[in-house]
This record gives structure tokens, sequence and C-alpha cells, in this order.
């Protein structure tokens, strides 16, 4: 298929459908990337299948109890939201296929996503019950309680904002993973996690790339987008029960905070797309760029304090526990 080639504009308004046509052949380009540089890898090799056995229950096996796991608590929290969030796949798989449709390369792509993601929970859920790190009660109670909910993007009314919204989303679900894995406490687990994140930059770099080239088509509208979504932004497992609680811990514990999300994960995808050097905008896209500027500056001060009560709070930790020893 052969497509005009993209001219850049600031002030056309470009619908969706428009969109999604216009950048059908950046997709097929940037997945026939992906399918290159993608390496394959089996979910059951990370998984110590030896180490199973039965649970109570159905087939009278051994009751779950907290000193069977062995990775870290900080490390079973972030496990168990990492876990939850991969499970309301369905969900993000029909906000997606919803907004790109299943045709052509965006189809393609649609599917091969879903079909990667999916073995990330297939794993860590494996992971967690073969070696007893988490209460499988509490697990399938949570997994129930989320799922039931389902998932509604905050971005299902514009495509440029969810493409925007990905690219963030996917670089701070790799951050999210990888760090999970090095404060697990398991060298087993930190490579299982490795590998999972490993495919969420992959990802990212996708939908990075997508929206460069939507940023060079539609500038203003773009601009616009990405605004919105940095200044929104929220992890797609902001639902699940006791979210703010675990979240909390994980941010104290260093695995993801404002810090993390600043330096990390907003700062290489704009720094990347050369958002604030972009010129030539209209008013919009002006107006955005700005409120962006100020936003992110607002942020790094906010995750400038955060880091302070962090190390606060730590240290009346660390004395704490020197005080009982």
């Amino acid at each position: 298929m052969t497509i005009a080639p993209m001219q850049r504009t600031a002030t056309t308004a470009w619908t969706d459908a428009r969109l999604i046509l216009a950048l059908e052949e950046v997709v097929e380009t940037e997945l026939n990337r992906h399918l290159k540089v993608a390496k394959e890898w089996m979910p059951h090799e990370f998984v110590p299948w030896s180490q199973g056995r039965d649970f109570d229950g159905v087939l009278g096996g051994e009751a779950w109890s907290l000193e069977q796991s062995k990775v870290t608590p900080l490390g079973r929290i972030s496990l168990v939201v990492n876990l939850l969030t991969e499970d309301n796949l369905p969900s993000y798989h029909h906000e997606i296929a919803t907004m790109f449709g299943r045709e052509g390369a965006w189809g393609a792509w649609v599917h091969r996503w879903t079909a990667e993601e999916g073995r990330h929970g297939i794993a860590i859920r494996d992971y967690l019950l073969a070696t007893r790190a988490v209460d499988p009660v509490e697990l399938e109670r949570a997994r129930m309680a989320h799922m039931s909910e389902g998932f509604e993007s905050d971005n299902a009314h514009s495509m440029l904002q969810s493409v925007a919204y990905v690219a963030f989303q996917e670089l701070a679900t790799r951050i999210a993973h990888r760090n999970t894995g090095h404060h697990s406490g398991d060298p087993l687990c930190d490579q299982l996690l490795a590998k999972i994140a490993n495919d969420e930059n992959l990802h990212m770099v996708f939908y990075r790339n997508l929206l460069k080239a939507a940023l060079e088509l539609a500038p203003d509208q773009a601009m616009r987008a990405i605004a919105d979504v940095v200044i929104n932004f929220r992890m797609p497992g902001h639902g699940m029960p006791g979210f703010e609680r675990s979240a909390a811990q994980i941010a104290i514990g260093g695995i993801y905070n404002l810090r993390i999300h600043h330096d990390d994960v907003l700062q290489p995808v704009l720094r990347h797309l050369k958002v604030m050097e972009v010129s030539g905008l209209g008013p919009v896209g002006q107006h955005a760029q700005d409120e962006l500027g100020a936003f992110l500056a607002g942020l790094d001060a906010q995750a400038t304090r955060f880091d302070e009560r962090q190390a606060a709070l730590l240290a009346r930790r660390a004395a704490a526990a020197a005080a009982r020893a």
C-alpha cells in the first residue's frame, strides 16, 4: 500500500480516522522492525516447577503461609501489583483494537502486542504459585475484583492521546518490572522480570516512534496530546483494590516514585522526541508546549521534596532497626 508522503501542518485538524490512515505505513515499518529485533523466549523456562507442591483444598496439600515466601515484603507487594496490571489484558486489547482497528498493519500490531503481553501474566503467576511467593487465595480474589471492574482508558476519546499514553506507559511498566526484580531478593525472579521488561521496552520503542511520526504530521494536535497525557498520567492499575497503599510502599521502597517517573520515564521519551525543541507551532501547540514545560518544572520540584521525605523516613527506619538490634 502506498500512502502520500506525510506533510507537516500545524493548522490542519486531523480526525482520528485520517491519522490512522496516514500513519498506516509507519505502523507497518515499525511492526517489521519490531519482529526483526524481538527475541523469542519461553515463560516456562523461568518457573522453578520442582519447587511446586499441592496447596490445601481439593488436593489436600499444604496451606500457604508467609514463611514459605522467599521474596522480600516489598517484592511481594510489587509483584502482585504488576501481575494484576497484566491480568487486565482483555480490557487493554479491547481498548486498542477499538481505537486502532483489527485490519492491516494496525491490526497485525494489536494482535502481536496482545500475544507478547499475554505471556507476562502467565509467567509471573506461574512463578508466584510454584515458589509460594504470595497467598494464592488473596491473589485470586484480587484478580477477580480487579478484572470485574475492567479498564477504561483516560484517553479513549483521542487516537493521539492513546498513542502518547502508551509511549510513556510502556516505559513506566518496563521500569516497574525491572526494579521489582532488583528488589525481589530472588535472582530467578530478577531474570524473569528482566525478560518481561525487555518486551515492554520494545513496545515503548514502537509507540515512541509512532508518536514521533504523529508529531511531525500534526504537531499542534500531537503536542496538545502529549501535554495532556503527561499532566494527567495514571498507571493502568490505578483502579485495583488497595492500589494507593501499595503504590505508596512501592514509592518509598524505590521501585517507582515521582523521581523515577520524572527522570526515567517522562524525560527520556520527551528528549528523544525533542518535544521542547519543536518550533513553528500554532497557538494550540505553543500553549501546550509551554504548559508542559511548566508542569515538568513543578513535577521536578515535587520529586525533590519526595526524595527528601523518603530519605528522612528511611533514616528513621534504619535507626529504629538499629535500636532493636
